[in-house]
Order: structure tokens, then sequence, then C-alpha cells
């Protein structure tokens, strides 16, 4: 049982191959954190790693004069509060009835069991067989107040991972005030660390971004009712030599599509404390009678060589234990989208026309973007008005045109924008308080739209039915769903003012009940999640739609920072990658359709133009493209990816995915600004077999060893690239064993 309690000792032990956690029942009945890393031996005692020393202004929960006292401003803890004896930033915050938020959860019990349960009505990982994992509940109680806080701790058998949540219980009759309730706490005995996130903002999403810890705290966190293009729900710990390939590593991702909050305190007698959930500034939640609280999940990673097995331990998980229904294992289409070809301005001809293109160069999928509803011509009308169809641009409707599209031999997928509405549609028209809006005051517009009150059951029934039909009435393999703003002026109309501090996460449960609804009734439908590309690109999302449009930025070389950033913590399978035209549309740059087309290679492949403009050359190579991504895209979304050489510090960029069995690879090399005269440069590969002898693209007689490729590299010179190292050329290498 890879769960342990010592019960003289009062320690549990929470361990696989690769880690250990471990954690005691202090002396005050509350619980104390000793140990997180590299697996260690099981013992009962680990009393050596915790020592009692009195303070100057110290206050202590047991007499200070005492040997055993206690002062938890010191003290190591599993989940923390304020204001009894420890000053730092707390774990929870619960308001009672007399205006005090002191608490006392002192340990009640304890249940270990094989498997892992579900989190009800909340997005998590999960078990197919009871013997993946092993879970351990620790009730807490509280019992001036008649309280239960239930801390979940599941450790998998066979990743370095452990998820944690927690719960809280109103068991007595007064209402309880909960203000805050981060789903984990975790506190370190160092702060010999550096902080890396993922930031930027729409375009630039998931830059990475390093920075040393100090005395005091940084945060990263989103208000804006989604998790944001600003800052991804994860962050992650390394020491100053970690790097890709060794050094320790420690990531912390939640499992949330909504306001969050990630921060890391450093206290002045250096211990860490780092704390993940729902962003409390935004959140307030009355408790009741019998009723609970549940917090979202996070996913905590530990890895002892470098950031690139953190990073896989995550894909794994992700792609196979998060991701759920028909597509998780299945290969992705190649599809062609038309809105950079079209926008809102297509007829039913131009978009056939487009697909025509797509099959003869191979596509899987057609995709109708934005425009196809409604009175939807521009971007000032239309949106909610789902169960209206445009007949101007389709005379036939939904219907009539996925049907051509499928006589074409393609598959027909749609787009949908079901929690925006527009001021100048029928739906507002007959539900105006059917916004997001603050009585009396403005109603901020972003691109011109406002968001629908998805924390009311009416409102998602309503989109439900308007989607059902729609999704019903053709043949549809494909939704994207999008969600172009954020969240202004929260208020839920015909909500108690004391309720009101639930309308946020109330918002992302009804995103959830929605999507689990559709995937349910519609299971062969593939679903992409987008937010004005990636403003919503995160865990929660995955365990509904099995990849995200990762970004609206389409250009090759600014995508090649935002899909490595991306992959800190999200698979290749979970990232939708398309070809573009040129100029840019984004930033107006010009690179080889090769170019574009080696990054898009590294995610969920597809097209996003008007095929038929290509030149016939083009056309061949577009033709070429498809099929080599067929032939291996199996290879791509679940093989094993390494980042080589950052975007971020290099004028190249590598990575390279191998397979399980390390029988065959690819590795992509991509040159941002050619140099004159430049030196000559070997390229380690990583990740390969050393005694393997590996051939190097089909069409060559090169071979060599697993061993010479990561240890001495490999030489890429300028014939090797599109446009011969022109800026902006690639080139991608495929790597098969032969013996």
């Amino acid at each position: 049982m890879p769960i342990q309690f010592h019960e003289k000792e009062q320690t549990f032990h929470i361990f696989n191959d690769e880690i250990s956690y471990i954690f005691n029942i202090l002396n005050n009945n509350q619980l104390g954190h000793l140990y997180y890393g590299k697996r260690i031996t099981d013992q009962p005692n680990y009393s050596h790693l915790t020592r009692v020393k009195h303070r100057s202004l110290s206050a202590y929960i047991v007499d200070e004069e005492n040997p055993n006292s206690l002062s938890l401003h010191h003290t190591m803890q599993e989940y923390p509060t304020y204001g009894t004896t420890d000053f730092r930033y707390p774990a929870y915050e619960i308001i009672q009835e007399n205006g005090s938020s002191i608490t006392n959860f002192e340990f009640s019990s304890y249940q270990i069991y094989r498997g892992k349960k579900t989190i009800d009505g909340l997005p998590a990982t999960y078990v197919e067989e009871d013997d993946e994992a092993t879970t351990l509940e620790i009730v807490l109680s509280d019992k001036l107040i008649n309280a239960e806080l239930i801390l979940s701790y599941t450790i998998f058998e066979e990743l370095p991972v452990l998820t944690r949540h927690s719960r809280f219980v109103n068991k007595g009759t007064a209402p309880l005030m909960l203000t805050k309730a981060m789903s984990s706490v975790i506190d370190f005995p160092d702060y010999n660390y550096e902080m890396v996130h993922l930031a930027g903002a729409w375009s630039r999403e998931r830059h990475v971004k390093v920075r040393k810890l100090e005395q005091g705290v940084q945060s990263i966190h989103s208000m804006t009712g989604t998790t944001s293009a600003e800052h991804n729900p994860f962050i992650a710990l390394k020491r100053p030599h970690t790097d890709e390939n060794s050094g320790e590593a420690f990531g912390f991702n939640l499992v949330y599509s909504g306001n969050h909050l990630g921060q890391i305190e450093v206290d002045t007698f250096d211990h860490t404390r780092i704390c993940l959930g729902i962003h409390p500034d935004t959140f307030e939640w009355k408790l009741a009678e019998a009723e609970q609280f549940q917090t979202p999940e996070v996913v905590m990673v530990y890895a002892d060589q470098g950031l690139n097995k953190m990073s896989q331990a995550y894909h794994k998980l992700y792609r196979t234990r998060l991701a759920r229904g028909k597509w998780r294992d299945k290969p992705r289409p190649v599809l062609v989208n038309n809105w950079e070809a079209t926008e809102m301005e297509f007829t039913e001809s131009q978009v056939v026309e487009i697909a025509k293109a797509g099959k003869a160069l191979g596509a899987e999928l057609f995709v109708l973007d934005d425009g196809w509803f409604g009175d939807r011509n521009h971007d000032r009308a239309g949106l909610g008005d789902w169960n209206r169809t445009n007949l101007t641009k389709l005379p036939e409707g939904i219907p009539g045109l996925a049907s051509k599209i499928e006589q074409l031999g393609l598959k027909f997928g749609l787009w949908f924008e079901p929690e925006m509405v527009n001021k100048d549609s029928e739906l507002y028209r007959a539900h105006p308080d059917w916004i997001i809006q603050t009585p009396d005051r403005s109603a901020s517009p972003s691109r011109n739209q406002h968001v629908l009150d998805f924390s009311r059951t009416e409102v998602v029934d309503y989109i439900y039915e308007a989607m059902r039909e729609v999704l019903a009435s053709a043949r549809i393999s494909y939704v994207k769903w999008d969600m172009n703003r954020y969240i202004t002026e929260c208020f839920s109309h015909g909500r108690a003012a004391v309720e009101q501090g639930k309308t946020f996460h109330k918002y992302i449960l009804g995103v959830y009940s929605l999507y689990e609804r559709l995937i349910n009734e519609f299971p062969d439908i593939l679903f992409e999640s987008c937010s004005s590309g990636g403003a919503r690109f995160d865990p929660g999302m995955l365990y509904y739609a099995p990849q995200v449009w990762t970004s609206d930025d389409t250009d090759a070389i600014e995508r090649l920072k935002i899909q490595y950033g991306t992959s800190y913590a999200y698979p290749l399978s979970s990232m939708g990658a398309h070809v573009s035209a040129v100029p840019n549309q984004q930033v107006g740059r010009i690179t080889p359709i090769e170019t574009r087309a080696n990054v898009a290679m590294f995610g969920v492949f597809g097209y996003e133009l008007d095929l038929n403009l290509l030149s016939d050359k083009e056309k061949q190579q577009v033709k070429r493209q498809i099929a080599f991504y067929k032939k291996h895209r199996k290879l791509i979304l679940e093989g094993n990816f390494y980042r080589i050489t950052s975007p971020f510090s290099a004028g190249e960029t590598i990575w390279m995915v191998v397979s399980e069995d390390q029988t065959e690879a690819i590795f992509g090399f991509y040159k941002t600004l050619n140099q004159p005269n430049k030196p000559i440069k070997r390229f380690k590969m990583v990740g390969l077999d050393p005694d393997q002898a590996y051939q190097i693209n089909e069409d060559t007689k090169q071979v060599y060893y697993g061993d010479a490729l990561m240890y001495a590299g490999i030489i890429i010179d300028d014939a090797q690239l599109c446009e011969d190292g022109a800026d902006f050329s690639s080139t991608i290498l495929h790597l098969k064993s032969i013996r």
C-alpha cells in the first residue's frame, strides 16, 4: 500500500517509486508538513525533520515554558489558518456569525482506499482501474462551529504525481461564510528556488518567465472570470541549477477554468509557502446548514531529472487520465478552417471550394467558423441566435452545407460562442437580464458583446437546447467552442446580495455543466476549446475538450514561444496548431510555408487559409505536409516531448518527440534570423536509446547511433533548411531505428 499511517508516531507517508510526501499530526492535533520530494525509505519516525526553537515576538499554541511549545508561525503545515500564532497567508478563512475568523480544525479520522473518486461538478484527473492510484482522505473537525474539513490526497502508481483538493462541510445550524478556500498549500524548508510561470497577453500567451525567490510574496493570478491570457494557473519551483534534463523541479497546476491565485511566500526564516486555488478577492461562499463547498484539484508533479521530466509526467497524465471520451486516444483529423480565408464574409460556394481544395490535398475535416447564424454579418450582431441560420449565406442551412461537405469525403465542423450575446440579437431582446451586469451601472462592452450569466441554470438550459437543436440537425463531427471576452461588472440578477460572491465560481460550474451535457449527448463530436485563442488553456478545459486553440497568433516564429511555453504543463495532443496565410494576420511576418508547417506539426495540425490561393508548388508542399503528419501523428501526439533549445534565449529553437520504446523520433530545428559568416555548431539530441542505430529520413543513407546523436551531436547546415537557411527557415528530421 503506497500510503502508510504510523499510528504511534502519528505520521502519514504517501509514496511510490519516485516520490514521497510526508506529514504528521502535531501536538495541538492539527497537521504539520515534513517532506515532499524524491522517494525516501518508509520508516515510522521522522522527528529528525523538525526542531522547536523559542523566538522573540512569537506566540505559542502551548505554554512557551513547555518543552514541546508550538508556534505555528515557525512550523511547516498542511492546510494552515491565520490568527492562531501563524501570521503568514493561510489556506482558508471562515467568517462566523459573531464576526470571528478564528478556527481550530483538529484531526478526527482518516481513510485510505484504492482508486480515486470523481469530484462532483468539477473536472479532475481519474483512474480506469482502482490499482492505478491510492487515495487518502483526512477529516478535520472544528467542534466549536460544528464544521468539517476534508483533505484529499491521491498518488498515482506509475507517475510522480500527487493530486490534492479540500472540502468544507457545515454540520451545524449557524451559517458560515467561506471567504478563502485554496485547493492546496505546500510548505518547503528553504527558498533556494526559482519560480517558473507562464505569462503573457492575447497573441503571446504562456511565455516562460523565471525569477529567483526572495523574502516576501510573489504571485500570479486572474480575476477575469477565465484562467486568462495573462497568467496560466501553473507554477513550478526549480533549483537554480536545474535545466531541462537535470535537477529538481516541482510543478503545481490547478484544474480549473476561472479566477485563480498562485502565490509564493518566503518568510524571514527562509520557509517557502505555495498556495494555489480560487482567487479569494472575487469569492465569497455562504454555507448554510448541511451545505458543503468543494475546491478544484491541484496536480503536483516532482522530477529530479529536469523540467522535461516534469512536463512529460503532466503530458502523460493529462493525455490519458484527464482527457476523456472517444477522441482521447484517437488520431485527430487534419482540418481546414475558413476564418482567416473569409472571416464572416462568405458564401456557401466559397466555403465548399475551400473544402474541395482541402480534400484534394489530404485534409480530413472542414470547419465553418463565425458568421453562419442569425444576422451575423459583423461582430455587432447575432451572437446568441444559434437556432437561426443565416440563409442568405447558407440557403440550405447547416444541414445542407454539412451534407455537401460530407459528400466531398470530409467531416464537417462548426464554430459556436455559447457564453456570449450581442445586444443586437433576438436572445438579448427577449432576455436582457440574462447578461452579467451590475444594476444601475453601465455594462462595459468588449468586442461588441456581453457575457451570458451561466451561473443561472435557466440560461445554461436555453443555450443547451439551442446548441442541441443545431448539433442534432446535421452530421457535425467537430465543435470549436469560443469565449471571446473577460467578465466585467460581475453581478447575477435575481440572486440575493449575500449570494453574489458565488457568481464567478457558479459561472464556471455552468460552463462545465453545459460541456458535460453536450459531450454526453454527442459523444462522437470532437470538441475544441477556444478563448480568444488561449485565454482559457487549462486542465479544467481538457477534461471536456481534449484540445484547445493554443493562440490566435498563427505566426510560426511567435508560435515557437507559445507552444514551447505551453508544453511546460500541457501535451502536444492538446495544442491546436495551424498553418495560416502570409503576411501573417497578427504580426505581418512572411515565413516559408515549410516553416509554418514544421511548427504546427508539433500539435493538432490544420490549415487556416484559402488553399485555392496557393501556387501549384505550395499545394504540392501542403500535400506532402499532410501526408507526413498523418503518417507520424500518433508519434507526435503520444511520444515523449523534449525541449532542447529555447526560443526565449537563442537564435535557434530545437525540440523533439521520441516514441515510448525509443525506436522512432521527430526532431524539429528552427532558425529565427540568419547570421553572416556564422560558426559551425553541433546540436545534441535527447531521449534516444544510445545503443540503437537510427536512420535519419527515409530517403537518405545517414545512420547514426543514439549515443553519437546525443553526446556528440549533429550539424545542421543551411542546405538542410528550407529557403537555404534564410531568415525563419527550419527543418524536420525523422529518425527510425534500423537495428
